[in-house]
């Protein structure tokens, strides 16, 4: 097979014409105004809410500290159930807030934690949840909900790849005690660096607040905080970016129901979405009959141009840190044999459909 002339990467930002987000920059260039909770950031958290129907939005530095802050604002202690498979920062974050992380196996078809398995794992000092929506897949919610209610414990939602996913009728990051997401520039979403936490609890959100802001209100400080600000330069790409939001997302629901077409059939797993689900489409990941299989297709699609990810790898009841983890069978199989298909906007069909047949190639 003929390699691709140029790399084809597993992503590729997004970015808005340029004249349109300098006409934002020259905006804060005339106010002098570059962070603290400006104007471009206080629209943008108010374009977020109106348009996606969000409780409490909380603009942030990214989507790793969001998480250490809702754990920190939940007052999460000692034990915190969360999933076997996810980026190592989901259980980083609970590690850093002095909690003890265990860990549950995940569904192998959504990929999410398994509801099933919860309550097993739930001991005297379980105080919460912390779920993944794996590739912007929901959680089994309800059931989620339900344990938490029957054991007195909260619920927080790492919804970094979860932007633009609705579940009844609802935005994904409207669910739990706290969702945080992020809009990084691998996302299909971004402002290049950030994150948001949302809360529909008053008190809470207005704890969140405080934390982003090292506590501060005014002129007085009331708890202990981190500042965890954004700044109005990446307010203003997400402003710039919502124009094109509905662009964006119909490209790449296009793009994966495009490789879901071609690769339906093909030996590789697929992930499973549920039906009654607005998918974000955000990642299109396949899964192999091993890691052995996976390697040597990604050194033939390497040797081609294309760029693939092997995400998530570790299982995070692998991770080196981790001790007296367990084992999720299931997270551990799928960290060794997954991975992420190339899907950026202006990813043409023709690049797509040429990855695909290199994919099946000898499979």
């Amino acid at each position: 097979m003929k390699p691709f002339s140029e790399p084809i990467y597993v992503t590729r930002a997004f970015m808005p014409p340029f004249e349109e987000y300098q006409e934002l920059m020259r905006g804060v260039w005339e106010r002098g105004y570059v962070t603290n909770n400006g104007p471009l950031l206080k629209q943008f958290e108010a374009e977020l809410a109106e348009r996606f129907g969000l409780d409490g939005t909380i603009f942030m530095v990214n989507g790793t500290i969001a998480l250490h802050l809702a754990i920190r604002a939940l007052e999460l202690k000692g034990e915190v159930i969360t999933t076997g498979f996810s980026h190592p920062v989901t259980t980083t974050s609970i590690m850093w807030e002095g909690c003890t992380p265990v860990f549950v196996d995940v569904d192998p078809g959504t990929f999410c934690i398994d509801p099933a398995l919860i309550e097993a794992r739930i001991t005297p000092r379980t105080t919460g949840i912390v779920a993944t929506h794996v590739y912007g897949i929901p959680c089994d919610v309800d059931a989620i909900a339900d344990i938490a209610k029957r054991h007195g414990l909260k619920v927080l939602y790492d919804g970094a790849h979860a932007f633009g996913t609705r579940l009844q009728g609802r935005s994904i990051l409207n669910f739990g005690d706290v969702s945080t997401t992020s809009y990084h520039a691998t996302k299909i979403f971004h402002t290049v660096e950030g994150g948001s936490m949302h809360a529909r609890d008053p008190e809470l959100h207005k704890r969140l607040v405080l934390l982003r802001t090292m506590g501060q209100f005014g002129e007085e400080f009331f708890i202990p905080g981190m500042n965890a600000k954004n700044s109005e330069m990446h307010a203003a790409m997400g402003v710039a970016n919502l124009k094109y939001y509905d662009e964006i997302m119909a490209a790449r629901k296009h793009q994966w129901q495009l490789y879901f077409k071609l690769l339906k059939d093909s030996p590789l797993q697929l992930a499973h979405v549920p039906e009654g689900i607005e998918y974000n489409h955000s990642y299109f990941p396949v899964v192999f009959r091993s890691e052995e299989e996976l390697e040597r297709k990604r050194k033939f699609l390497n040797d081609l141009n294309v760029f693939p990810r092997r995400y998530f790898r570790p299982a995070c009841t692998q991770l080196p840190y981790v001790k007296q983890a367990g084992t999720c069978p299931i997270s551990e199989r799928l960290a060794n044999s997954v991975m992420c298909l190339p899907m950026y906007h202006g990813l043409e069909d023709a690049s797509i459909e040429r990855i695909a047949d290199m994919l099946k190639e000898g499979l």
